[in-house]
């Protein structure tokens, strides 16, 4: 086991010292020394502990550029293509350009030698014509050449060139799937350049990723931050589970750890958000390595920084997913139609590889490659890509400026968009960024005082987006902007003024587009994932916590009190009751509130904030649950499928609704908001905030 050893001499030391530091202070008290004394041995007691308590993780020594090994390049077998730094082996199959081998550290192959070649390490789109089933596509290429060859770097192309002969099952693009391999880097950096051209077939593109598969005999333990790590699942636990609601989800009964029985797996418990999610992977232990996928920028991703993903799971796999619908659904347009020309860069991305002594803790495995992360991150954009559609720094643009907020009922004053969200991203309308996958994004947190510096943006027109946590809506910069290289725009002060019609009367919730602040209950003993037992604020990621609902509300449905109930009264997901037989009813939750004077001839406004919606319909009534016809309804809503996917939240939707003052009286009233759709389990709505707010005026 990693570093047990020198663990153990650690401690021995320790307790040495503090025996000695013990009786050397016992023995000044015996002899009538000082208290001065006594107080300078403390010290000196106190800095031997906390040197041991927590002794500093040894950084992994980086190979300077000057003194490691020229990138070599190796053509002689037509089928291969070996690129060798003296760090990294890294083999292609060729024309096809897949990932087959990648040699490191006296570990022939890193990835999965029982799997044929073409499923190892590989680019892949889900897609399909309008209608039809989806097809999984590899992206063989069917060309190779080199890009770039000297001793300090090495850059290969494979690429394809689609036309109508290629058959049904290849998606109508052409590929050009990049590869480099850099003196003094230990690794592999990737991309690949996907292009459209006018006239071609309508199709969808709901996928887009690239997949390395390690030897599952060697990575057991995987990471994806400093408080989600775990020792994983084998294949074959998950073959030889229970399965259970969705083939996802696996109950583990005969695992080949037996410390793992009981537990949970399923991949989608390991999402996160793309604005954290910068660098996950796996150690092996014989020998101790470990394998990163790092993402330096998210300006090629989709649907903006609160995006979901997958990262790594069982396999062991490691992926980096450029375009997916997970946690947005269909809503996300990865539609093309008419003819669309489209063409993006997608990374590049960094595959990296370290490794350690079998002696020394294995945790410095994920300190070191947080540490590449924030190398790589810091060295964007890259200057050494060779393709004409990856721009340098200088062919790109920057935006500045200051977000305020206007909320004439909260203060005259203008007040800062402190950690506002702040982007570009393609032209559209308010919000539109969430649902966008064809162009690219850039975002920013602006600072406690709401100033913004977006960099490195490249050529193209955008719109200027932003959200403000703790203040609903969106905000939009009322007309486009043009980046043109070099160009530095400078917008001063920028003023959002948020929805508003009168004064908040109460509210529910915090406006942050997520539902974690309300009641999320703990999990099925029987069908727990351990690595979320002990952090409330990850509690959200356990199975089965929509089937809870039933059991706390197994014959009426949630009540909320203003003024008497707090948000750990409100349960996280509005989701349907289990009825048995696999049938499901609707569910209406109340909210009971006291008006002192109600104006029956103006309107009051509900606005209603959405973290989450599957298949859903909220139906809103007043006063009056047996009304046919709702105030207002949703109408079918959502397809983010996030209470499914252990997700606190998936796209963001907000409703104004307009509340004739005649719908209300003096003193109790009560909202029932039904969710109607009742087909499954999964259908529900997280809601973000709840707000009633008075008359215009008052």
């Amino acid at each position: 086991m990693h570093g047990k050893l020198s663990r153990l001499l650690s401690f021995m030391l320790l307790g040495n010292i503090v025996e000695f530091m013990i009786t050397k202070m016992k023995n000044v008290r015996c002899h009538g020394g000082s208290h001065l004394t006594s107080v300078v041995w403390l010290i000196i007691f106190c800095f031997f502990t906390a040197a041991f308590a927590k002794t500093p993780v040894r950084k992994i020594p980086r190979t300077s550029d000057s003194s490691a090994l020229g990138v070599q390049l190796d053509l002689k077998n037509r089928q291969r293509v070996v690129i060798d730094n003296g760090l990294v082996e890294v083999t292609f199959s060729r024309p096809d350009g897949d990932v087959t081998g990648i040699k490191y550290k006296g570990i022939d192959n890193v990835l999965e030698i029982g799997n044929d070649e073409d499923n190892r390490g590989y680019w892949d789109v889900v897609w399909n014509k309008p209608g039809d089933s989806i097809i999984f596509d590899r992206l063989v290429a069917t060309d190779f050449r080199v890009i770039m060859e000297d001793e300090n770097q090495v850059e290969v192309s494979f690429t394809k060139t689609w036309d109508l002969s290629m058959g049904k099952s290849t998606v109508p693009l052409n590929v050009d799937k990049r590869y480099i391999v850099r003196r003094g880097q230990s690794g592999l950096y990737l991309y690949t350049i996907l292009e459209r051209l006018e006239g071609w077939p309508d199709v969808d593109m709901d996928q887009i990723r690239v997949v390395f598969k390690l030897q599952k005999d060697k990575f057991h333990y995987m990471a994806l931050s400093d408080s989600r790590k775990r020792i994983m699942p084998m294949p074959e636990d998950r073959a030889s589970g229970q399965p259970l609601a969705y083939p996802e989800a696996v109950l583990l009964t005969k695992p080949i750890n037996p410390e793992l029985r009981g537990e949970v797996d399923d991949k989608y418990q390991y999402s996160c958000e793309d604005n954290d999610n910068k660098v996950h992977g796996w150690t092996a232990e014989d020998p101790p390595v470990g394998f990163w996928m790092i993402t330096p920028s998210n300006e090629f991703r989709v649907g903006g920084p609160n995006k979901q993903d997958l990262t790594s799971h069982v396999g062991p796999v490691v992926l980096n997913m450029f375009t997916s619908t997970h946690y947005a659904g269909k809503d996300l347009n990865t539609a093309y139609r008419n003819g669309e020309p489209w063409k993006k860069v997608l990374g590049p991305v960094f595959v990296y590889l370290n490794s350690i002594s079998p002696t020394e803790d294995s945790s410095i495995l994920w300190e070191d490659a947080k540490e590449q992360m924030s190398i790589e991150v810091n060295r964007w954009p890259y200057d050494f890509p060779q393709s004409e559609d990856f721009p340098s720094s200088d062919q790109r643009g920057a935006v500045t400026g200051q977000l305020l907020v206007r909320d004439r009922y909260v203060t005259e004053s203008l007040t800062y968009a402190s950690s506002a969200y702040v982007g570009l991203a393609a032209p559209g309308d308010v919000g539109s960024w969430q649902t966008e996958s064809k162009g690219y994004q850039f975002w920013i947190r602006a600072d406690r005082h709401g100033h913004f510096v977006i960099k490195n943006v490249r050529a193209g027109n955008y719109s200027l987006y932003a959200w403000v946590p703790g203040v609903i809506g969106d905000y939009k910069y009322d007309a486009n902007i043009t980046i043109n290289p070099g160009s530095r725009i400078r917008f001063g002060h920028l003023v959002y003024e948020p929805p508003r019609n009168g004064p908040t009367l109460w509210d529910i919730g915090i406006p942050d587009r997520s539902a974690a602040e309300f009641y999320v209950p703990d999990g099925y003993p029987t069908l727990m994932n351990k690595l979320y037992t002990s952090d409330p604020a990850e509690k959200f990621r356990q199975y089965g916590l929509w089937n809870r609902y039933s059991d706390l509300y197994p014959n009426d449905d949630l009540v909320y009190t203003i003024g008497i109930s707090n948000v750990e009264d409100w349960f996280f997901a509005h989701v349907t009751r289990d009825a048995g037989n696999k049938t499901y009813d609707p569910t209406t939750w109340q909210i009971i509130f006291e008006l002192e004077n109600a104006n029956r001839n103006e309107n009051y406004t509900l606005r209603l904030a959405l973290a989450s919606a599957t298949a859903s319909e909220i139906q809103v009534r007043f006063n009056n649950p047996s009304s046919d016809r709702p105030l207002f309804t949703t109408g079918a809503v959502g397809k983010d499928n996030a209470i499914a996917r252990h997700g606190i939240h998936g796209l963001y939707w907000l409703y104004g609704i307009d509340v004739p003052g005649s719908q209300l009286v003096e003193g109790k009233n009560t909202i029932y908001l039904t969710q109607a759709r009742s087909d499954g389990p999964f259908h529900g709505v997280m809601y973000d905030y709840i707000r009633l707010e008075g008359p215009r005026g008052t």
